[in-house]
């Protein structure tokens, strides 16, 4: 847990992915269209990426991917992020965490 916490608080977007998964592909391209350049962090590429998975599992995370961080806070997976994003809320927590200027 602690891990996942470090890694969530280094960038103001942190997204936890797998490389093969089609909806953590789709969830990165919305952040970057948006402006954004989230920290990504790839559980099939990491070495840890086993342990962080099961956390984020206890976190609540099902699936575990993607799993979107914003200002250090768990916000959720594609389901909970593509809703925040259709009802506007998504950018104002971006710019409240320092991730979006305008």
């Amino acid at each position: 847990m602690d891990r996942v916490a470090k890694l969530a608080s280094q960038k103001a977007v942190v997204i936890f992915s797998k490389s093969s998964c089609g909806m953590c592909h789709a969830i990165k391209r919305l952040f970057y269209e948006l402006g954004v350049g989230p920290a990504i962090c790839e559980l099939d590429e990491d070495s840890r990426g086993k342990e962080i998975e099961r956390c984020l599992m206890r976190l609540g995370c099902n699936p575990s991917v993607p799993a979107v961080f914003i200002g250090g806070k768990f916000v959720g997976s594609a389901n909970t992020v593509m809703t925040l994003h259709l009802n506007g809320s998504l950018k104002k927590m971006l710019r409240d965490a320092g991730a979006l200027w305008l």
